[in-house]
């Protein structure tokens, strides 16, 4: 195989072992993605091991590196929860976010270290919150007033963190802006309604508040979001302890650290240095609030950022349909059911001819889903060597938001999912079947 760079594959979006081989094909993780979709069939997605493992000790070993005090990296299991993910996702030390039931149940299944689970979620019902109390995860973050009646009437001793909205607007596609003024997530700084929360919570009996938490959004670039989001939620930590003698032990300004899908995106933050400076600023920040005897311990929540870019879809070729004076349009077999990404949020991606990677691009395309949806486009001005039937066509940066929001529109059964890793690939999810798909129908 040759160096990817050499080859001439675009940077910062394919996994870290992703090369050309002799064939001029697409590998990723010694693995040849033209014999993989032989072997496992098309649409399917391919996780490279080596680059999830690499970006989860990225994090851990910034954190390490620059926090004196504790601290803990939280992978956010609403990117792509998955049974063969989590054993991965826990040997590398790292906690885990959950955000429903179901995420916790897979949490349960998979061996996950429970004293390490968080529970996010602006609306958590009441069997959820006792599903997590029976399992004795380690904090549920507490998002709304409500949320402290449910867990009071089901007797509840737990450890809690508190869910601020602290007015800060990072820039980033609105839909996945959390953490501005406007919001349906956590209780606001402004109104008032975050700090009366904190002092319900400190005079509730089987309640142990131990910290603050915030998430301003997703796909964030900079960090001066996050600086002023500590700063905000320090200033609330050192009215509580004026007040009520508040002890900040854990503090998490969240994730949402971004990657890159295009050439045109922003460089991303690597992962020790995003983990470095946000543990930068909470020593700074807590020397000066006098928080820093000891240092309360740091979370981070990344989730996007660790699968993302290990993630590839593989799509085969069916049509390509020329509109002279208009566009090309290259149809595959998978689309918006498998990745909803383009049709939400208008996301980009750089797609190659994974048969034909070493070929120069000749023509722009646009590569369209099978869905019956006028939306239903992938990409919508792809460089590419003209693509012909029966081509595969590779979407790098598809780890995360793609199969975590997948469904069976137009009763497609979803795509299989293998791992990668030392030339050896290992099915982790097979392909629905259509008895899948009517399996819960009465």
């Amino acid at each position: 195989m040759t160096d990817q760079a050499l080859a001439g594959l675009p940077v910062g979006v394919l996994p870290e072992t992703a090369a050309v081989t002799s064939d001029g094909h697409l590998a990723v993780g010694g693995c040849d993605l033209v014999d993989l979709a032989a072997t496992y069939g098309t649409p399917l997605y391919v996780y490279d091991e080596a680059t999830i493992r690499a970006r989860a000790r990225g994090y851990r070993a910034g954190l390490e590196a620059a926090y004196p005090g504790g601290s803990l990296v939280c992978y956010a299991a609403k990117a792509y929860c998955a049974p063969w993910l989590l054993p991965i996702v826990a040997a590398e030390g790292l906690g885990l976010d959950v955000v429903s039931g179901g995420e916790l149940y897979t949490a349960q299944q998979s061996g996950f270290p429970l004293e390490r689970v968080t529970f996010h979620g602006n609306n958590k019902t009441p069997d959820e919150l006792q599903q997590a109390l029976a399992a004795g995860i380690g904090r549920i973050v507490v998002d709304n007033v409500e949320e402290i009646d449910r867990l009071v009437d089901l007797g509840a001793r737990q450890d809690v963190l508190l869910r601020v909205a602290p007015g800060v607007e990072a820039h980033t596609h609105a839909h996945i802006l959390t953490g501005g003024r406007d919001t349906k997530f956590g209780l606001s700084l402004e109104s008032g309604a975050a700090e009366a929360a904190a002092r319900r919570l400190l005079a509730t009996p089987g309640l142990r508040l131990l910290g603050l938490h915030a998430h301003i959004g997703s796909q964030i670039f900079e960090l001066e979001p996050y600086r002023e989001t500590l700063r905000r939620i320090f200033a609330l930590a050192a009215r509580l302890r004026s007040a009520a003698g508040f002890e900040l032990r854990e503090i998490s300004p969240g994730g949402g650290f971004g990657v890159r899908y295009t050439a045109a995106d922003e460089a991303p933050i690597p992962p020790a240095e995003a983990a470095r400076a946000v543990a930068e600023a909470v020593c700074a920040i807590a020397r000066e609030t006098g928080f820093d005897q000891p240092l309360p311990t740091l979370i981070i929540e990344p989730g996007r950022s660790i699968v993302g870019p290990a993630g590839v879809a593989v799509y085969r070729v069916g049509s390509v349909k020329e509109i002279a004076g208009v566009r090309t349009y290259v149809a595959v077999d998978g689309g918006m059911a498998d990745n909803i990404r383009p049709t939400a949020y208008g996301a980009g991606y750089t797609p190659l001819l994974a048969n034909r990677v070493a070929e120069p691009p000749t023509t722009h395309v646009a590569v369209a889903g099978r869905y019956c949806e006028s939306g239903d486009v992938l990409v919508r001005d792809a460089h590419l060597p003209l693509p012909r039937v029966g081509d595969l066509i590779a979407v790098p940066a598809s780890g995360a938001y793609h199969l975590a929001m997948a469904s069976n529109y137009n009763l497609v059964p979803r795509p299989a999912v293998v791992a990668v890793g030392d030339g050896q690939a290992r099915l982790v999810r097979r392909r629905e079947t259509y008895a899948d798909l009517l399996q819960a129908e009465l």
